[in-house]
């Protein structure tokens, strides 16, 4: 196999790789905020569900609920699963996962927000809402960057998870590669590949630090 053709297989991996990454933030940053509002919450019933949901998402590994999700409705329910499902499989998996652990890092730094700032934003005439979205959620954002940024990373290397269930990222593509031909320079470009990536989605995060630079 020629280098130019080992290098576009390998692309294609990544294109595959790249759509569990944005997808699983797409949805996992959203509900991991609406997670931690029911962390947070006064009702003990709620808090009390998503504390459990939190601690088996953290507690148990990502390969396990990838399987859970992917076999799931035929052991539970006897539905047929098929290979367009294993995608959708994959995504919510990776969702619900990181979710969790967005929903911790929101957690912390809404808490860690000093009182002062809601009762300020009363005598100006905010609503909880308003106050929330305008004041706290900016600050919060900035606190938390580095800790999101470090769980994004994490989620860039965790793609390659996806072949517990027999999905050709560029991982499972590099092994097939490696393996048919005898080579280890597979290994090399997939290692180069996630590197730059993580890379990029550093310093692209650090921008995004600096530019927030004027919340304190």
């Amino acid at each position: 196999m020629s280098f130019q053709v080992m290098m576009q297989q390998l692309l294609e991996g990544m294109g595959r790789s790249l759509s569990i990454f944005a997808l699983t933030l797409l949805f996992s940053l959203p509900l991991g905020l609406i997670v931690s509002f029911g962390r947070m919450s006064r009702n003990v019933v709620l808090r009390t569900i998503v504390k459990i949901y939190i601690s088996v998402m953290r507690g148990t590994p990502l390969m396990l609920q990838l399987l859970a999700v992917y076999f799931g409705p035929f052991y539970l329910f006897g539905a047929k699963i098929g290979g367009s499902y294993r995608f959708t499989a994959i995504i919510i998996a990776f969702s619900v996962n990181y979710a969790a652990y967005f929903a911790e890092i929101y957690r912390s730094g809404i808490e860690s927000m000093p009182p002062g700032q809601y009762e300020a934003a009363q005598l100006l005439g905010y609503t909880k809402s308003g106050t929330f979205v305008r004041i706290i959620m900016p600050q919060v954002i900035k606190r938390i960057l580095p800790s999101i940024t470090n769980e994004v990373i994490t989620l860039i290397k965790d793609t390659s998870l996806a072949f517990s269930l027999a999905y050709a990222e560029m991982f499972t593509i590099a092994k097939q590669i490696a393996a048919k031909e005898t080579s280890f320079m597979p290994f090399i470009a997939a290692a180069v590949f996630y590197y730059i990536f993580n890379a990029l989605v550093a310093f692209v995060m650090e921008r995004m630090e600096k530019s927030m630079a004027y919340y304190t």
